[in-house]
């Protein structure tokens, strides 16, 4: 099965789990794959035979925008709504990292990653 990446989305959200969070907002790293055949696209050429990277950005932006608690959440609906809007995937995953998190040390990043297939 062949692949589509989307690597190092950035975006600007309000998750996680502290009152604070929702209100000051945090940086974010998206990666989302997608498996996919994309024989028929090799062949013809054409966007209709493919996943469209635009709409799957969008998925993204659109399901980060929506405040949660937990990543796991946030994963679970791109995960959910990639597979709901894009019939041509077949599997999906995302690891969703939130940079600097208020855990009280010094760490870069935390994330989670998770998969999903029909």
């Amino acid at each position: 099965m062949d692949s589509i990446k989307l690597k190092n989305i950035r975006l600007y959200a309000y998750h996680g789990c502290l009152d604070e969070e929702g209100h000051i907002g945090s940086d974010y790293i998206v990666n989302l794959k997608v498996k996919v055949d994309l024989t028929p696209a090799s062949l013809s050429d054409s966007l209709s035979e493919t996943v469209d990277y635009v709409e799957l950005q969008n998925i993204v932006r659109n399901e980060m925008a929506v405040r949660s608690k937990l990543l796991e959440h946030v994963a679970q609906r791109i995960m959910n709504s990639v597979l709901d809007q894009v019939k041509l995937v077949n599997k999906v995953e995302v690891t969703v990292a939130k940079k600097n998190p208020p855990i009280g040390g010094d760490v870069a990043e935390v994330s989670v990653t998770m998969k999903k297939k029909r």
